[in-house]
């Protein structure tokens, strides 16, 4: 279901990964107090996990794992149980989520390796299969599927087949892109997938989850560092008793109920995804035409978060840019890159084709205030000697 002419109206708007933009009918949803024992909570929480199953496929053959708590809480948990203790994980990076995956497994004393690309090269498959045949003792491999650190979609499915064909099993971090990228456990073999209950199913921050196989998750008892991470024993205690070990974030799982009522209505994945694309398209075609360039090319181009190339005019100045840009109506991103200085722009959230042609009219006006004449970055080759 499209935002309202109301919504599109409502400032700030969010062009970030998040948190981002909501629907009006998604804030409401907090108005009301649940009691965390309530027969009716209860009937919402088992009605999310059912939906979330569903959206990645795996009815029958997976269940969902919510956590109070940010992404990076459901991804923690989800490296912590999945991954024995004795056993040897390969993690795929090309950003900085990569990295904190990388931070993670390091601080639960668990073993691992790195393959790692540029920030704005997608992960080589074949690579993967490369290094798993050179390393036996790796059990897991780690992806993320959309790194937003640039914006670059890795290939999951490649990665999961070069992994099920060796019998190595795959753990994905999918928080920039489940609910709006296909991601079918049915063709992308994997024990896990962690994701959040913001970002593209457009809920509110605060709940993250992991979506399991069933039969994998069933092994991983004694596996965890944290009682609180601990998904096989926050399993266990929601089939059980129907309810969270420890009190849940109520609002915001009443929010995220709403919201994802708001996906289906939407046309699940497609439609969703199907929007963040124009949204994608708009923005991507305005700033090009202003002079901007993107640091990846279309072909890799998630469309979840774009990254720009910072203008070298030297009135350009982006904390005066991002300010008033922000009294407009509009918030970005700063840039989180090491091999170039840029900025992003997020394409999803409670966003509009319309939104973005917004925008892109906003930017040009402070640029115009900030006397900005030209958008084109420093040259290539004085950006790979500076």
């Amino acid at each position: 279901m499209p935002p309202s002419p109301i919504e599109r109206n409502a400032v700030p708007l969010l062009l970030t990964p998040g948190p981002l933009t909501t629907s009006e009918t998604t804030k409401r949803a907090m108005l009301r107090d649940w009691g965390s024992r309530d027969g009716r909570f209860v009937e919402m929480n088992a009605r999310i996990r059912h939906r979330l199953v569903e959206l990645a496929g795996g009815l029958g053959s997976h269940v969902t794992v919510p956590l109070q708590g940010s992404g990076t809480f459901a991804v923690e948990a989800m490296l912590g149980t999945m991954l024995p203790r004795d056993g040897k994980i390969l993690l795929c990076i090309n950003g900085a989520y990569g990295h904190r995956m990388a931070r993670i497994v390091e601080m639960l004393g668990r073993d691992f390796v790195e393959y790692e690309t540029a920030e704005d090269t997608p992960i080589d498959a074949a690579e993967v299969g490369r290094r798993l045949d050179g390393d036996p003792a790796v059990s897991h491999v780690a992806i993320v599927h959309c790194e937003t650190t640039s914006g670059v979609l890795n290939p999951v499915e490649a990665v999961a087949a070069e992994v099920a064909r060796r019998g190595r099993r795959l753990l994905i971090d999918a928080m920039s892109a489940f609910g709006a990228l296909p991601l079918d456990v049915r063709r992308v073999a994997c024990d896990a997938v962690a994701a959040s209950s913001n970002k593209c199913l457009e809920g509110v921050p605060g709940m993250g989850f992991v979506i399991a196989r069933e039969a994998a998750l069933a092994e991983c008892e004694g596996n965890a560092h944290a009682l609180s991470l601990d998904l096989h024993d926050q399993w266990r205690f929601m089939e059980r008793a129907g309810q969270w070990r420890f009190t849940p974030p109520t609002h915001v799982i009443a929010a995220f109920d709403q919201a994802l009522r708001e996906h289906e209505e939407e046309g699940g994945v497609e439609g969703r995804g199907g929007r963040y694309r124009e949204n994608c398209r708009v923005l991507v075609d305005g700033m090009r035409a202003m002079g901007f360039e993107t640091l990846l090319p279309d072909a890799v181009q998630a469309p979840i978060i774009v990254t720009f190339h910072m203008p070298a005019d030297p009135r350009f100045d982006f904390q005066a840019f991002y300010d008033r840009l922000r009294d407009r109506g509009f918030v970005i991103y700063p840039g989180k890159l090491t091999v170039a200085d840029s900025f992003r722009i997020g394409c999803i959230g409670r966003l509009t084709p319309a939104d973005m042609g917004d925008a892109l009219a906003a930017i040009a006006a402070t640029l115009a205030d900030m006397g900005v004449a030209n958008c084109a970055p420093v040259p290539v080759a004085r950006r790979a000697t500076a």
